[in-house]
């Protein structure tokens, strides 16, 4: 017995030894900059610049007849004023009429181009919640410091910023070595099949291979990551997949007096039910791994014991992401049950029912395998399973964080946001970047704006607006990216 447990005490020891040396192991993945001299940035007149940008309603609605060109030629005509040296300097080239594309040409065409996103349009304002704004949603209006408009953060901030950066590089006479592209999108919130999707094409026929893409996507995130104390930069470095499936269920319709043992909004209602209690596996791997790996050495003795020994708590790890709506998003394919439609009288059975059920998928699933596990999880011949939608994707390949690329936009973030730790990430949602994965095998997802609790859900809703100081802090980050990337 003596025995036993001195060779229990033993291993406990050397199990937490190698707890202790795996967790002491970790060394900080933040890269060290200086103090470095920003871009000039007028606050006011910069700012006045971006106010007139959103004051142009340049809504992309589902249905395309509703589109209107228009505001979209005004924003043109707008941008050459505004921007006088960028249209002087740079070659600019709209894209199926309303997307725009600029050519900074650099000076060694040795040098892969860089490729900076941006779009043009924004979401409808949601009907009846047009009082609800403090300003006008279209009326660009600074007040206390802020400047409040549809789009100012999705994604006119992005767009005009980049814009403000290159202008005044060019007042100061930079000239880049490398080659810069920005491509604007003008559909990029219906799906950018006219914009982004054709601007690529017209890149790739042209032979461009780029050394990196950056888009929108993820932000400088304060107060929203656990465990942390400073602000959180994430890079997106891969996009969820997308998928919506029809499920239709047949039964015999009828009086309502005289029902079947299983109805057809029974039968739907299980097969919900059935999806939502077996959704797809949880995995502790790809883009929230990386993420993790770079958060670790920042946190905590007790969260850095656990992430440095995966192998041991993955288990207690995923628990905990789980009960976190977002972070449950990076660990697993999503099951999100979003429409429901059947009967059309109290009375009276439905012989048919369906519902749309919309999957966001993780990195290492893809379509098949969804549709596989949706057809396996209901296992009911009542209930029709097929694609919904036009829109369906697997999710994009993983860009690589060891990669100059990532670096170099890492070491911008820090030297514009010093306070900030730089995390690799994963977009929930999609971005007109995920139309360039044949022109490059670089890209990134990275919008310099502060997204915090107070204005997490305005980007796509009420009270959109943007700190004038943060807005500034945008344009410097694009200065420092260029200068760094391509100077």
């Amino acid at each position: 017995m003596r025995k036993v447990l001195g060779a229990l005490v033993v291993g406990l020891a050397v199990l937490f030894a190698i707890l202790v040396v795996n967790t002491l192991l970790l060394t900080s993945r933040q890269i060290d900059v200086g103090v470095v001299e920003m871009i000039p940035v007028d606050p006011e007149a910069a700012v006045g610049r971006l106010a007139r940008v959103l004051r142009h309603r340049t809504i992309s609605h589902q249905d395309s007849a509703e589109f209107d060109a228009a505001p979209f030629l005004e924003l043109h005509a707008s941008l050459r004023t505004l921007f006088p040296r960028v249209h002087r300097t740079l070659r600019r080239e709209r894209v199926t009429e309303y997307s725009l594309l600029y050519t900074w040409q650099g000076s060694d065409p040795t040098l892969q181009p860089l490729l900076l996103l941006a779009h043009m349009d924004v979401v409808p304002i949601e009907p009846g919640t047009e009082e609800d704004w403090e300003h006008p949603p279209f009326g660009g209006v600074v007040s206390d410091g802020i400047l409040w408009g549809r789009g100012a953060l999705d994604d006119k901030g992005s767009l005009v910023a980049e814009l403000e950066a290159v202008e005044t590089l060019l007042a100061g006479g930079f000239r880049p070595r490398r080659t810069i592209y920005l491509a604007f999108g003008h559909d990029e919130e219906v799906g950018g099949r006219d914009g982004a999707v054709k601007t690529a094409e017209v890149l790739g026929e042209r032979g461009v291979r780029l050394a990196f893409v950056l888009d929108e996507g993820m932000a400088v995130t304060e107060r929203l990551v656990p465990g942390t104390e400073v602000p959180v930069a994430a890079i997106g470095v891969a996009e969820k997949g997308f998928l919506s499936l029809k499920l239709t269920a047949t039964a015999q319709g009828g009086h309502s007096s005289n029902p079947p043992p299983i109805t057809a909004i029974g039968a739907l209602s299980q097969a919900i039910a059935k999806l939502e209690s077996d959704q797809m596996p949880r995995r502790l791997a790809g883009p929230i791994a990386l993420s993790l790996d770079s958060l670790a050495p920042e946190m905590g003795f007790v969260p850095r014991l656990m992430i440095a020994n995966r192998w041991l708590f993955e288990g207690l790890l995923l628990r905990w992401l789980e009960r976190v709506p977002a972070a449950n998003a990076m660990v697993r394919t999503t099951t999100a049950p979003t429409i429901l439609r059947g009967g059309v009288k109290e009375n009276v059975l439905p012989s048919e029912v369906y519902a749309i059920v919309n999957f966001r998928i993780l990195p290492g699933d893809d379509l098949d395998a969804v549709v596989a596990h949706v057809r396996r999880v209901i296992d009911d011949p009542a209930v029709e399973v097929r694609p919904a939608g036009r829109t369906r994707r697997n999710p994009s390949p993983v860009s690589d964080v060891d990669s100059p690329s990532f670096e170099v936009i890492h070491q911008s973030i820090r030297e514009v946001f010093p306070e900030t730790l730089v995390v690799p990430s994963l977009v929930l949602g999609g971005t007109d970047s995920r139309h360039y994965g044949d022109v490059s095998d670089q890209v990134y997802r990275f919008g310099p704006v502060r997204i915090n609790p107070d204005n997490l859900e305005t980007a796509h809703g009420t009270n959109e607006r943007i700190s004038v100081d943060n807005y500034v802090e945008m344009i410097q980050f694009y200065g420092q990216l260029i200068r760094n990337a391509a100077g």
